[in-house]
């Protein structure tokens, strides 16, 4: 009998001893500061931006229904193109609450459903926002704001608005201001505060083991929006020269989605958005392991950003007119999408 105790014992120290070593070496190296950076002055920051921005634009839609004037458009147009400015340029972390809470199709759905639109316009139904928040995402978010505020030929005026227009784009505006305000809230520490999830990764998170673990998230996160833009919100549109395809064609806001994308990856590999000063990023980790990869990878963000601005006009027009642009610009992106698949991404993994 002592004997049978006396295995159990040694296997129980051998397991015990062996998931110290695991939990010791996933968190070998110390990259907090790259976690603290990233979640605090890129994420947050982000969303905080991007709830401020939502609601101006909910306002500037709300004083458009009020008092319908060409100038009160182009105020709600701009206000529409500030707002997307920051969501654009939180798809290169599209993991947590984003994705957990269904707040990306809810915000960001696309194509825009026009003929359930425009069933739901022609309807009886009380257009209120409690009634857009059960909807589906094709019948609310960015892309209806948009193709109501533009119209199907981006030339939509003021006078071409109906009432239940004016209405839908309020209400419409309304639920985009509440969902991007939950996403802020549930990252935020006085709220949901899943920023803690990152920060404490490895000790105290109950999502990711290991701060390697929320690293590789965060990278693979990068890849995914690298892949989505060069093979997806370019190509199809390019590829098959249908620009009923053409994700913010009736703003013609393409050009400027794909850049914001491409910043995304910037803000989170160097620990940056907006005028904050750049830190400790995952570049940081990048660059104490492989200098010349850091740079090679800084070099191609670069790239991707100026070729797709260097697009002339607009991506619709360069789709018909000036395609080896849209080309460039396409392969500039697919070239980060490759390093960091091949070359960062591993080396993250054998942190």
């Amino acid at each position: 009998m002592k004997k049978h105790y006396l295995i159990i014992a040694l296997a129980f120290a051998t397991t015990f001893t062996a998931c110290k070593k695991d939990e010791s070496d996933a968190n070998k190296n110390n990259y907090t500061d790259v976690l603290n950076k990233v979640s605090d002055d890129v994420i947050l920051a982000t969303y905080s931006d991007l709830s401020l921005k939502a609601a101006l634009l909910k306002q500037a839609t709300t004083t458009l229904e009020t008092a319908p004037t060409t100038a009160n458009l182009d105020a709600a147009k701009t206000a529409w193109v500030n707002a997307r400015k920051p969501w654009e340029q939180s798809e290169g972390f599209l993991f947590g609450p984003v994705d957990q809470a269904g707040i990306d199709p809810a915000l960001d759905s696309w194509p825009v459903n026009i003929v359930d639109l425009e069933n739901v316009l022609n309807s009886g139904n009380a257009i209120t926002p409690a009634f857009l928040q059960a909807q589906d995402g094709t019948l609310k978010g960015f892309h209806t704001i948009e193709f109501l505020l533009w119209g199907s030929s981006s030339n939509k005026q003021v006078t071409d608005f109906t009432a239940r227009e004016f209405e839908y784009l309020a209400a419409a505006a309304t639920v985009l201001a509440s969902d991007a305000k939950t996403l802020y809230d549930m990252w935020q520490p006085a709220s949901g505060n899943f920023i803690a999830q990152v920060q404490h990764a490895g000790h105290g998170s109950n999502i990711y083991i290991s701060q390697k673990a929320a690293i590789e998230e965060m990278t693979s996160a990068l890849v995914i929006i690298a892949d989505e833009v060069g093979n997806g919100k370019i190509n199809e549109p390019f590829s098959q020269s249908d620009l009923s395809l053409e994700e913010s064609r009736f703003s013609a806001n393409s050009k400027t989605d794909f850049a914001d994308n491409m910043r995304s990856i910037q803000n989170i590999y160097t620990g940056t958005y907006g005028a904050m000063p750049a830190g400790n990023g995952i570049g940081a980790i990048i660059q104490s392991k492989n200098n010349a990869l850091h740079q090679q990878v800084l070099t191609h963000i670069n790239n991707a950003i100026t070729s797709i601005e260097a697009i002339p006009g607009t991506f619709s027009d360069a789709v018909i007119n000036n395609r080896p642009a849209i080309e460039n610009a396409q392969k500039a992106v697919r070239d980060l999408q490759k390093l960091l698949e091949e070359q960062v991404t591993p080396l993250i993994s054998n942190l």
